[in-house]
């Protein structure tokens, strides 16, 4: 898979296959932000520890067309309470035409979810900072060194499972 540049951070971003790819809409799914320990956690001394989950998710949703999904949930600690819990859930509909099985699935799994994450970074920043917190930024995300790790797992999950199995 070709990588170019992204405009993010001096990052890259890898780029879909040769085919025909579209971004049909991009839209927000879900969005969650609770501070269960407002307001006394705001008097606590600033010591936050986070806690950062990433998940994607694709499915086709008519021939040739993809929603995938990519979901954040930010836990956010300060003296050993939770300070706020950020979850959201951004999605795209693309479609897509003329991949081979073999790359498509890096496409929604790499390709997709690094479109998506700019906007999902912005939800998240623009949900902390209305809570009353200081702004918190996501890190940069290799999508598609995560892809290639779940292909990893996947990998010897099923190999195991055969291993078992005889």
């Amino acid at each position: 898979m070709s990588e170019t540049p992204s405009n993010v951070g001096g990052n890259t971003r890898p780029a879909p296959p040769d085919g025909n790819f579209t971004i049909k809409k991009i839209y927000c799914k879900d969005i969650s932000f609770e501070t269960p320990n407002s307001p006394a956690v705001f008097q606590s001394a600033w010591k936050p520890q986070a806690d950062v989950d990433l998940i994607t998710e694709a499915k086709s949703i008519s021939p040739d067309e993809y929603e995938v999904v990519l979901m954040v949930s930010v836990t956010l600690n300060v003296g050993g309470k939770t300070a706020f819990l950020a979850e959201v859930k951004h999605a795209g509909i693309f479609a897509i035409t003329g991949l081979t099985s073999e790359e498509l699935g890096p496409t929604l799994g790499s390709a997709c979810p690094s479109i998506l994450f700019p906007y999902i970074r912005e939800v998240v920043s623009d949900l902390v900072i209305r809570g009353g917190f200081p702004p918190f930024i996501l890190a940069p995300v290799n999508f598609e060194a995560l892809y290639q790790k779940h292909l990893a797992e996947q990998h010897q999950e099923q190999l195991a499972a055969r291993t078992s199995q005889t």
